[in-house]
């Protein structure tokens, strides 16, 4: 996953978010929670994105890389994901 060091720091920080996201699933779907999620991902990246910009023009140039960098960073940590629940998948099955 690019040049992020996935520390105990790192962790802790994504758990946050989970734990956060999990607050919310008493009084909303998964669904609904889960594109909540998305879209604050979407917009703090942009703002991410923008602060590392110098001038309006710098970040029109360069806007989608950063798409893609992001697409692509998304797609690798979805697939790892699914993939970490796959090999469990039977064992919460049986559960």
């Amino acid at each position: 996953m690019s040049d992020i060091k996935r520390d105990k720091e790192f962790w802790e920080l994504a758990d946050s978010f989970i734990q956060l996201a999990n607050t919310h699933l008493s009084e909303h779907k998964p669904s609904r929670v889960s594109a909540s999620a998305l879209f604050a991902a979407a917009r703090f990246n942009a703002f991410v994105i923008t602060a590392a910009t110098e001038s309006k023009e710098q970040l029109i140039t360069e806007k989608e890389a950063a798409i893609a960098y992001f697409l692509e960073q998304y797609e690798a940590m979805l697939r790892e994901n699914i993939d970490e629940h796959l090999t469990r998948y039977d064992k919460k099955m049986d559960s």
